[in-house]
């Protein structure tokens, strides 16, 4: 075959790779190009029956237009693959401006994140700021710093999660006792509760503090009001005039704010914790006729959380001068507030994952209730 001839079928075979309007058509022409029987391959086999010198020409020829066709099938192919992908492309395309197809959203605002937001927008406006912190603590943080002593039941393994020895590290806290500043490695736990926050904020700020700690908490407990890991926040304000009065102010106006009933009562029973002194169980007014409860001013009660000034044993570990300094806490867990507030009688269906549940007590987004905006 001749050069002229050998330039001819490369010529047809790149205007046929060219013409080919999908990757079928496309595929058609390789196998006619390079296939078993295909126009190169047979021409390839006639080599064998040539003289040396023309074997050479030949073989060198019909080698040039096997790479070009190579090439021409390679880029020819990653074109109709790219037309192919814009063209699904444009055909699936969403567009995100406009409402979901089917009407409402299947999505939800889970009621932990919603009371969760109500919470901080309350407190927000009251002017506290939130405070945040590691979920796996140290002993100190989450026991010792809170005047919690060695014997009590929170430290035994039936209550507390305890972190593998292997895992501890040396952990050092500043402000802490003498082992811990040295390096010495604490036990490390999952948090029984958010006030570890109230540590690491007095241990890393000077007063006037006003917080609040939302957050995670673990505690080996499980039945229809108890959760192996459940969501609580504190609270915690010091300064140089901080008294009681301030603290039943502050949670009259939240748990109020938040329940939305102007006259709902708030009473303050005398109680015992490590970390405050005084120390009070918070009440609000309820009602439970009929078996039914319902919160206001109707002259029973239900325990909501703990409160009451902060220990002076805690404000010394923590590097305040309890002389100079005092304030006061409280904390309660966020699914209950839920619970009370959007009538879910069991605790466990808030990590359950059911989207029945979720359409049922979650909210829409973008509709919903918020206390900033008197809702």
């Amino acid at each position: 075959m001749s050069n002229d001839e050998m330039k001819k079928l490369q010529g047809d075979l790149i205007k046929a790779i060219e013409g080919a309007e999908g990757s079928a058509a496309l595929e058609v022409v390789r196998i006619e190009a390079l296939g078993k029987k295909g126009t190169l391959t047979e021409m390839m086999k006639t080599l064998g029956g040539l003289d040396p010198d023309a074997r050479k020409a030949m073989g060198a020829a019909l080698n040039e237009v096997k790479v070009a066709i190579t090439a021409a099938l390679e880029a020819k192919g990653k074109t109709l693959a790219a037309a192919a992908l814009a063209a699904r492309l444009e055909k699936e395309r969403i567009d995100i401006t406009l409402p979901v197809r089917g009407g409402e959203s299947e999505g939800r605002i889970h009621p932990i994140t919603q009371t969760y937001e109500e919470i901080v927008t309350i407190f927000a406006a009251m002017g506290f700021s939130v405070a945040k912190g590691p979920d796996i603590e140290t002993d100190w943080n989450n026991f010792t710093a809170l005047n919690i002593p060695p014997e009590h039941p929170a430290r035994q393994m039936q209550d507390t999660f305890y972190m593998p020895p292997s895992t501890h590290g040396a952990v050092a806290v500043a402000g802490s006792e003498a082992n811990c500043r040295a390096g010495v490695p604490q036990e490390m736990v999952l948090r029984t509760h958010t006030s570890p926050v109230q540590i690491r904020t007095m241990m890393g700020q000077k007063p006037p503090i006003r917080i609040i700690a939302p957050g995670r908490t673990y505690r080996c407990d499980s039945d229809m009001t108890h959760t192996p890991m459940f969501s609580q926040f504190e609270g915690l304000v010091i300064d140089e005039k901080t008294h009681m009065g301030h603290l039943k102010g502050c949670l009259l106006d939240f748990l109020r704010a938040f329940f939305g009933i102007d006259d709902l009562p708030l009473r303050f029973r005398p109680s015992y914790f490590p970390f405050t002194e005084p120390s009070a169980e918070i009440d609000i007014g309820c009602s439970r006729k009929g078996g039914e409860l319902k919160l206001g001013n109707y002259g029973d009660w239900l325990e909501i959380g703990g409160c009451g000034m902060v220990n002076a044993n805690v404000l010394r570990n923590c590097g305040v001068d309890p002389d100079k300094y005092q304030g006061f806490a409280f904390g309660t867990g966020i699914e209950r507030l839920a619970m009370l507030k959007y009538g879910i009688p069991d605790l466990r269906t808030f990590f359950e994952a059911d989207m029945r549940w979720l359409k049922h007590y979650g909210f829409v987004p973008l509709d919903i209730p918020n206390p900033a905006m008197g809702a």
